[in-house]
């Protein structure tokens, strides 16, 4: 479809391009060979921070600690990377722990009765709070443990029926490194 427009912004683009996106593509590449599609689409339209009209449609672009958000007023939703209520989630530390839960208590603050993600099913604010008070969880165990098996295994057993342990490996690495 090369009259269609492609939106991305310089992040992203160079995410894709040369990033960690780049990697990913080019370890599917070589896991898959010519079965999968390594192309990047060319970006005709950079977005920045703020507001922008795509189709009639308002989406206000907001620049967080990790990406970019996307909130659709016009039905008071956000699109963000992931959520996951019921998930582990990659936390990169005590800090970037707190960062998503300020970002999730924007969401709470302000209302929004709608949370998209690239990984996930719709979730609610009240799937907000799930992710807030696991996220708290998380930092307490972490404290309480000396080492990543240890913090793994406690983690386990608070969140027996979550999904997604290869995050929580990737998390306790993090906060063991």
């Amino acid at each position: 479809m090369p009259e269609v427009k492609r939106y991305a912004t310089k992040n992203a683009d160079e995410y894709g391009h040369s990033g960690g996106g780049r990697a990913l593509i080019d370890n599917f590449t070589q896991a898959f060979g010519e079965s999968f599609d390594s192309a990047i689409h060319t970006v005709t339209d950079f977005i920045g921070e703020g507001r922008v009209n795509i189709g009639g449609i308002d989406f206000d672009i907001t620049i967080t600690s990790e990406a970019f958000d996307i909130i659709l007023p016009q039905i008071n939703a956000v699109y963000t990377h992931m959520l996951g209520h019921d998930c582990h989630s990659i936390v990169a530390g005590a800090a970037h722990a707190d960062s998503m839960i300020s970002q999730l208590e924007d969401y709470i603050a302000k209302g929004r009765t709608l949370i998209l993600t690239s990984h996930y099913t719709p979730e609610d604010l009240k799937d907000a709070e799930t992710k807030i008070n696991y996220l708290k969880e998380l930092k307490s165990i972490a404290k309480n443990c000396e080492n990543s098996s240890q913090f793994k295994e406690q983690v386990k057993q608070e969140y027996p029926a979550y999904s997604g342990e290869n995050y929580l490996d990737m998390t306790a690495g993090f906060f063991f490194a």
